[in-house]
């Protein structure tokens, strides 16, 4: 029976017109739509310009012998090229508008467009840092409210403003327990810092100027608390754990831990980049946490993808606000806002380590995460996690038959669902199946990380995808792995079907080659 009147190919069909598509060749390079786009050296050429310009005026340089001795060496393209070009490019992005992210909220989940039109309100958007504080009431306002909205969430009394991404958030949370110690006259010098952390937390603690030490995980993928008790003692300063942890698992003993932490005279921090899993749910404060960051851009509305921008601010406990860095906002009796800084803050805020930043900044981030907030309420908050946890879970139980989900008999895990290679044909690896993806039309997930899991695959859907969505994702997901498992070769060498294929990414990483040179040149650089 023909393709045409049963409307679909058969299986066998698919696989005979994906052979003959493989072995096709065109004219130009291209495949449809998919276009072998070159370098825009190799498309231009110096001696031509896309616009027409005077000569310039026979005048006295004032460059003081900095002035150009021969014409650069960049590509000229008419203005159609130069649009073509760019734009082209920009189809080859993989983003939230073309399909589900499996790598998570970080932040790779479709946030509503009313988000976008608020941070660019006038009067939030064209303000400047110096502006007299009587004319930026209302994005002192916005500011003062959101942290109100960060403090009611989390159960925690204080919170700075001023943390510019996560890892600065960590920083400014280890710098306050430090200053709190200090305080106190108690010159602690250890961090413990447990295996399902993430790791920028034994990086910031060093940085800090702190010794590291592991805590391992059980057999669960937690924290081993006989461990971190039997390690306490008064040289530790603080525990630095993640929760949920990077296994994507909650921390049922994290009441108990800190409890054992405060009683050796210590400080908890909690690295919040996965509270997305538990907002409206769990309020870290009632946990016993010190110091938590918050990555706005993860759980509250702001595309982090290319690394940036960022914020990440951080809560503190009773025991750490006195300690929390300036600049911060407060509301009078009269209702005016106002900026704490050095100048007033011994009347508020007389043992404040100082400063992260030079100004608070992110409005952007702040607009667009109190809309957030707003639009949802917080019985929708709830519901974003309730949600993201339900899709995790739905991900881990309909794969632990075909992938080895080392953690999914611990229980339920909470944003993301963890896998392993184990069990893969032919010397394959997570890297050939994660290239494998791409050839099923998806951007590969999180590789190799969690370091607890050999050949780790890390699946966060979020709360913002469809059950229809996520089966279909499931089910590329599931091909490929049986493929893995099976020693399919072909994987080696995916994908097949991107705009470039499989590059050398060891050389890639230790031998980039960053500035275009001529062909022959370019060859020798290669080598």
């Amino acid at each position: 029976m023909s393709m045409l009147s049963e409307g679909r190919p058969t299986k066998q069909e698919e696989n005979l017109m994906k052979s003959a598509d493989a072995d096709a060749t065109t004219f130009t390079g291209n495949r449809a739509l998919i276009v072998d786009e070159p370098l825009i050296f190799e498309t231009g050429s110096p001696d031509r310009s896309g616009v027409d310009l005077p000569p310039a005026p026979d005048v006295e340089c004032r460059l003081g012998g900095l002035d150009r001795r021969a014409p650069m060496a960049i590509p000229g393209l008419s203005e159609a090229e130069m649009v073509r070009h760019y734009t082209r490019l920009s189809r080859q992005n993989y983003a939230i508008d073309v399909g589900l992210f499996p790598l998570g909220s970080c932040t790779m989940k479709h946030n509503p467009r009313l988000n976008e039109k608020m941070a660019r309100l006038k009067g939030f958007a064209d303000i400047h840092p110096l502006q007299p504080m009587e004319s930026v009431q209302g994005a002192l306002e916005l500011v003062y409210e959101l942290a109100n909205w960060l403090k009611t969430l989390t159960g925690m009394p204080a919170v700075a403003m001023s943390p510019k991404a996560g890892a600065h958030g960590e920083l400014c949370g280890v710098l306050a327990i430090r200053s709190a110690l200090e305080a106190r006259g108690d010159a602690r010098e250890v961090i413990l810092v447990p295996e399902s952390a993430h790791g920028t937390n034994p990086a910031t603690a060093a940085f800090a100027g702190y010794k590291v030490e592991d805590i391992p995980a059980n057999a669960d993928g937690r924290v081993d608390l006989e461990a971190l008790k039997a390690r306490l003692g008064p040289d530790v300063a603080g525990v630095m754990i993640t929760n949920p942890n990077t296994c994507g698992l909650f921390e049922p003993d994290m009441k108990a831990i800190s409890d054992a932490v405060h009683a050796a005279g210590a400080l908890v921090y909690c690295d919040g980049a996965n509270f997305n899993a538990i907002v409206g749910r769990v309020r870290p404060g009632d946990l016993g946490v010190d110091a938590m960051h918050i990555n706005l851009h993860k759980t509250f509305s702001t595309p982090h993808g290319g690394g940036g921008p960022g914020s990440g601010p951080v809560v503190f406990s009773e025991a750490l606000a006195p300690y929390a860095p300036l600049p911060f906002v407060e509301k009078n009796d009269n209702g005016h806002y106002y900026i704490v800084e050095e100048e007033t803050a011994e009347d508020h805020h007389g043992s404040s380590f100082g400063r992260m930043v030079a100004f608070h900044g992110q409005m952007g981030m702040f607009s667009r995460a109190l809309t957030y907030m707003l639009s949802h309420g917080a019985d929708g908050l709830k519901q974003v996690s309730e949600d993201a946890v339900l899709n995790a879970n739905y991900i881990l139980r309909s794969l632990e038959d075909i992938l080895d989900a080392p953690f999914a008999k611990s229980g339920p895990c909470m944003h993301e669902a963890l896998f392993s290679d184990k069990g893969f044909g032919n010397g394959l690896t997570t890297l050939d199946l994660a290239k494998g993806m791409i050839d099923e039309g998806y951007h590969p997930m999180t590789m190799y990380f969690p370091l607890v899991v050999h050949g780790a695959m890390l699946v966060e859907p979020t709360e913002t995808e469809s059950k229809a969505a996520i089966d279909q994702f499931i089910g590329a997901f599931r091909s490929v792995a049986e493929r893995a498992k099976a020693g399919d070769e072909l994987l080696k060498t995916a994908p097949h079907f991107a705009p470039r294929r499989r590059l050398d990414e060891t050389q890639a990483a230790r031998k980039p080659i960053l500035v275009w040179t001529e062909p022959e040149e370019f060859a020798e650089a290669a080598e």
